[in-house]
């Protein structure tokens, strides 16, 4: 294996417009790319599968260029089933929309890839797939280290090297038995089209490669050592996140509830009462589930009357009297994202408040081994950005605030402005909340049930305990 010295960094010389518009961005907004480029039958998907199964992080995508190959008129097609089409020359994959995928997910947004079908020479109607929340990716194909900026969005770029003889037979055992091709079709497109361009385009590609290991045979030291050197990359960028994630709790000395965007209930005797009642050690989950519902009510009152309403509203009474000009809130415009699961306890509330508010949900859990908030999965409401114009995020809790801080992200990557957002949370700590802000730089509006600040947590250990979900639910 050759591995070049300076290269394969995990940082980029350019800023994207969400690196620049917040101050801190999560794991699957920098995804670690890894371009493993080599001639037809050099053995790259291999060697691009095995990264994929070995490194120690979850997330991890393996994207192929044949996944972009350009659809095909009818002359074309013709050609392609008689093995006189040039599928091995550059203009035959659509490196434009490559760019454009790789590229939306390197800045944290939602790729659509098209599926291509060998068999009938033409991408799939209709279907696609979606990938979002890479925490790596890693591209394969002939021509991965081909294009400029293809190259300019990886970390770390590999050339799988093989003699054109081994290329030929392993592609020769593919087509005739995966494909369906006739060996004599084949052999005359490897003469023709393959082995030419992989001379004149792919084989230079190898000057742009990071590491160069040999064929897949006798490469297993090389790849061992490869998936080394990555793992150490991906370790380092993982502590670098989470000092970054824990300095986010420190770098505000404003006292927290003079901050303009922090809106803690009211402690009314109702409301007071009710915060005593919740943390009763021998308080029944029925007895339970009753307060925390008539908190989130209060709570979610409190977060209704700051969402701004119309006066240009015309009705007719019962009695056929006609009034103009009269207030309302466009409720079928607010939207709720609870994460999984202690936002859940919010589920009942919100439908008693507003009975068709639509009702998404995102799950984010802590790697075990780096400590990393990870994206599992999200369902938000079709065209979320265009549909709504309030989008509460609830969560029951929150002790660090990075669960929360990847979900705000979410809604950012789906184009959700900040004047959308709208955090909905029954208890915080005060390092949790400072963390929110700083990350979005004070434009999130954040609505808490009980707020402890810093001095008073070593006095509520509860705080820092996830109980409500737990009792919510009836289960650990």
């Amino acid at each position: 294996m050759v591995v070049a010295e300076g290269k394969g960094d995990t940082t980029t010389s350019h800023g994207s417009p969400m690196e620049q518009q917040n101050s801190y961005r999560p794991p699957w907004t920098t995804p670690y790319i890894i371009g493993v480029g080599g001639t037809s039958g050099s053995g790259k998907t291999s060697v691009a599968s095995k990264i994929v199964s070995s490194i120690d992080v979850p997330w991890t995508v393996l994207i192929s260029l044949d996944n972009f190959y350009k659809p095909l008129d009818k002359r074309d097609r013709e050609l392609a089933f008689n093995n006189n089409y040039d599928f091995d020359e550059p203009n035959a994959i659509d490196l434009d929309l490559a760019y454009r995928c790789i590229s939306d997910l390197k800045n944290g947004k939602k790729a659509q890839l098209p599926v291509y079908s060998f068999v009938n020479h033409n991408r799939v109607p209709g279907k696609s797939i979606t990938i979002y929340g890479a925490t790596v990716i890693v591209l394969e194909g002939i021509y991965a280290l081909y294009d400029k900026r293809l190259l300019d969005l990886m970390d770390l770029k590999v050339y799988v090297d093989a003699d054109l003889d081994v290329c030929l037979a392993r592609r020769l055992s593919r087509d005739i038995v995966s494909r369906g091709r006739d060996m004599d079709g084949c052999i005359r497109q490897w003469q023709r089209f393959v082995k030419p361009n992989a001379v004149k385009y792919v084989k230079p590609t190898m000057q742009f490669a990071d590491a160069i290991i040999p064929s897949i045979n006798d490469n297993r030291v090389a790849v061992q050592l490869l998936i080394n050197h990555i793992n150490s990359k991906l370790e380092i960028k993982s502590e670098q996140h989470i000092r970054k994630l824990v300095k986010l709790g420190y770098s505000d000395s404003k006292p927290i509830r003079d901050h303009e965007k922090v809106h803690e209930l009211e402690p009314t005797n109702q409301v007071q009462a009710i915060k005593t009642m919740l943390v009763t050690k021998d308080l029944s989950r029925d007895d339970f589930i009753f307060y925390f519902d008539r908190m989130a009510m209060i709570l979610l009152s409190n977060v209704l009357n700051n969402v701004s309403y119309r006066n240009d509203y015309e009705l007719v009474t019962p009695e056929g009297i006609k009034m103009e000009n009269m207030t309302t809130i466009d409720f079928d415009k607010i939207a709720a994202i609870n994460i999984i699961r202690s936002g859940d306890c919010f589920v009942s509330s919100l439908r008693k408040t507003i009975p068709n508010i639509a009702i998404g949900k995102v799950l984010i859990q802590s790697d075990s081994h780096s400590g990393e908030p990870q994206l599992h999965c999200e369902f938000l409401p079709p065209n979320i950005a265009e549909n709504y114009t309030k989008i509460i995020l609830t969560q029951g809790q929150i002790i660090s605030g990075a669960a929360m801080i990847m979900a705000i992200q979410v809604l950012l990557d789906h184009d959700v402005t900040f004047d959308k957002i709208i955090v909905m949370v029954h208890l915080a700590t005060e390092k949790g909340i400072r963390r929110i802000l700083n990350a979005f730089q004070n434009k999130v509006d954040i609505f808490i049930g009980i707020l402890v600040d810093n001095k008073n947590l070593k006095y509520n250990k509860w705080a820092t305990t996830r109980f409500i979900d737990s009792n919510y639910f009836g289960c650990p």
